[in-house]
């Protein structure tokens, strides 16, 4: 078993995952869910999660110890940028190294005319470096930008997905297509493991368990799912039914009927 199979290992549960990614503040400041880290972390760590992701000055901050393993992101831009949609690499592996965290992360958008280009590049090199030193990868790969019309396409996510295997990530976050058949497909040509990011804030409980529901049985091994997490009435109860359904192999009834009287 090499080291990256022993860090894989602390961030899935019987190699499903249940990430909940709390970058955000990076990008929009510090948004509901997200002004008490320590409560926050805390509270999904208990509902299960299997990997909570964290910039680095989180991670060195954060007081509570997680049961759970640490995803360190490394890619950052912010809502007032020129082209928020760039990301730039704000950390090393390194630094995931030095902070104890069990894997790194970085986010890349496909289908930029200009800023393409260098995260393709970032998202290589990172690729490289985590090889050698055997710290497994997330590659956060979302078509988006100024040649993409539809970010659920299903071509477009394929493409998306495929550039992050090709390119060295070990697992790929990238957008479930909205219905089963067509995420089959991506998941098909995508030979790394995929998990589905949970997007904007959906509007009911339900809603979000059938997204889950849905790429799991399109062969997502889970979530990387954040505001439905974090900015949930009850996190903790949020994450517990989510991972029923990824981990339990529970139906969405089954999964909201428990969330219904956690809450």
């Amino acid at each position: 078993m090499n080291g990256k199979k022993i860090r894989m290992n602390r961030i899935t549960e019987k190699g499903k995952a249940i990430i909940i990614p709390m970058d955000h503040g990076t990008t929009d400041g510090p948004i509901r869910g997200l002004e008490d880290m320590d409560k926050i972390v805390s509270s999904v760590d208990a509902g299960g999660a299997s990997a909570v992701l964290l910039h680095k000055g989180i991670l060195r901050s954060i007081q509570t110890p997680t049961r759970c393993g640490v995803i360190m992101h490394m890619s950052a831009s912010t809502r007032v940028a020129d082209d928020p949609n760039k990301k730039v690499l704000v950390a090393t592996v390194d630094d995931g190294v030095r902070l104890g965290a069990d894997a790194v992360s970085v986010h890349i958008n496909i289908g930029g005319n200009e800023s393409e280009p260098e995260m393709l590049t970032a998202l290589g090199a990172v690729a490289t470096e985590c090889e050698q030193k055997q710290m497994p990868l997330l590659a956060m790969m979302y078509p988006r930008g100024k040649n993409v019309s539809n970010s659920m396409d299903p071509e477009s996510v394929a493409l998306a997905a495929r550039v992050g295997y090709e390119l060295g990530a070990d697992i790929v976050k990238t957008m479930y297509t909205g219905d089963i058949d067509s995420f089959k497909d991506v998941i098909r040509r995508c030979p790394v493991p995929i998990v589905i990011a949970g997007g904007p804030k959906c509007s009911n409980d339900k809603d979000i368990l059938e997204m889950v529901s849905g790429a799991m049985e399109g062969g997502a091994i889970g979530v990387s799912l954040g505001r439905n997490a974090f900015q949930h009435t009850n996190p903790s109860a949020i994450v517990h039914a989510i991972r029923s359904i990824i981990v339990e192999k529970a139906s969405v009834e089954e999964a909201l009927k428990e969330l219904r009287c956690a809450i």
